[in-house]
């Protein structure tokens, strides 16, 4: 069996891990699970270390489990939050629940007949029916108040770094999260928990109130993968607006391309360990290789064809890669073609957008783009710029100022893409 903390060591993948737990995982195969809240229908890129973590270990030969929390979930956790967290319904919870198994059967296999096909499970289904009472009895007397209160994630919310204190429900979180581990270690055999660094408070609780309730003999253990930051040690993963999710629908595979295309040098060298399976002879080659030249982005584009193709698809890819090409002069008309909607809006995200009614089209491009859609200040100036070989209309030079522009030309039947100078767009809507 290939060594799993290895794997995590040279990734930069390894934060903590507790005494005992390399061991038993050299030993046997090991079932570990990772948790992660169903508080959206789709998982984003702060998500992928865990995820990944999960790929590497049933790729060691263990087993992975994702437990996906549908009761904790209601509650909240106060883990590295500064305010308590929006409760969500049951129908939602399960909507978001589907989603996310759909995106995390793209990392795992669940289908296979091996002893380490990896699960899914919501610990909703052994919480729902767990009275208060029985909880308090069964759970709570097992754990002092003194032990929860030291964790640092208690102690923060406590100490005045939130506005509002915190709530009981999400006090009793740690002790939720750590009746999981011991749900799991009792059912199947689950002897390792994974998460995040954040997650470290919450992941020894489990782990003591294992061996507290069925004895100290009881193997057990945590291990964490750090908090990714970026170089300039802001936030991974956040953008201007707002998270890169996997769900296409949210954040197209052109911007989820762009986004790891676009990290910087020492960013693209950590991110190619953790968010890829390639393996370190060709991950050193590649390092070698923009050493060399880093003008050649080497590891952003490898980088960036591995994470899309993995969390999305080839054809996606291509298509991000094909897009990228259109504003730096490499597009073509039927190149504009290929884009779906959502990937050309994407392109030209913060272009200056005119719209015009469709029964404008079939005059001279001279009147359409100085007085319907302005575009230019004044006929002369496009005229200008025409005859000197200065306007394009959907990647194509304009060969005269007064060329009628028909519905022939729209893209995807309702845009149309003008260019003045080299870098200057502007799209035209017609509605």
């Amino acid at each position: 069996m290939k060594n799993f903390i290895e794997e995590l060591k040279w990734r930069g993948m390894l934060a903590q891990v507790m005494p005992g737990a390399e061991e038993l995982l050299q030993k046997e195969m090991v079932t570990a699970y990772l948790g992660t809240d169903p508080t959206a229908d789709s998982l984003h890129i702060g998500h992928l270390c865990g995820i990944m973590m999960l790929r590497h270990l049933q790729r060691c030969g263990h087993k992975p489990i994702i437990l996906v929390g549908g009761a904790t979930g209601m509650i909240g956790d106060p883990s590295g939050k500064s305010q308590e967290r929006n409760l969500l319904d049951s129908q939602t919870l399960y909507h978001n629940q589907e989603c996310i198994k759909a995106q995390v059967a793209k990392f795992l296999d669940f289908e296979s007949n091996d002893a380490n096909a990896a699960e899914m499970v919501n610990n909703y289904d052994w919480m729902k029916d767990f009275t208060f009472l029985d909880f308090a009895r069964e759970v709570g007397k097992h754990i002092t108040v003194n032990y929860m209160m030291a964790k640092e994630s208690v102690q923060q919310r406590l100490n005045g770094t939130a506005r509002d204190g915190l709530s009981f429900t999400e006090f009793t979180y740690q002790l939720l999260q750590g009746y999981d581990f011991l749900h799991l270690y009792k059912t199947k055999n689950c002897k390792l928990q994974l998460g995040g660094n954040d997650q470290w408070g919450n992941m020894t609780t489990g782990t003591e109130l294992i061996r507290r309730t069925l004895g100290n003999e009881c193997e057990a253990y945590a291990l964490t993968c750090p908090l990714i930051t970026k170089a300039d040690g802001k936030k991974f993963g956040k953008t201007e607006s707002g998270n890169i999710w996997l769900d296409p629908k949210r954040t197209t595979p052109y911007k989820f391309y762009q986004f790891w295309l676009n990290v910087s040098d020492d960013d693209a060298e950590r991110y190619i360990k953790i968010f890829t399976s390639l393996d370190k002879a060709t991950i050193d080659e590649l390092v070698a290789q923009h050493k060399a030249d880093p003008g050649l982005r080497v590891l952003q584009k490898r980088l960036a064809q591995e994470v899309t193709v993995l969390v999305h698809s080839q054809a996606d890819y291509e298509m991000a890669v094909e897009a990228s090409g259109i504003l730096f002069g490499k597009g073509t008309k039927e190149s504009l073609t290929h884009l779906d909607d959502a990937t050309f809006l994407s392109v030209f995200e913060g272009v200056p957008m005119f719209e015009i009614a469709k029964d404008k089209l079939g005059q001279p491009a001279v009147d359409l783009f100085t007085q319907d859609a302005a575009i230019f200040a004044s006929k002369g100036e496009m005229r200008k710029l025409v005859q000197g070989g200065g306007v394009s209309l959907n990647k194509e030079k304009l060969q005269a100022f007064d060329q009628i522009v028909t519905a022939d030309d729209l893209i995807n039947d309702r845009y149309l893409l003008v260019q003045r100078g080299k870098k200057n767009y502007f799209l035209v809507k017609v509605v």
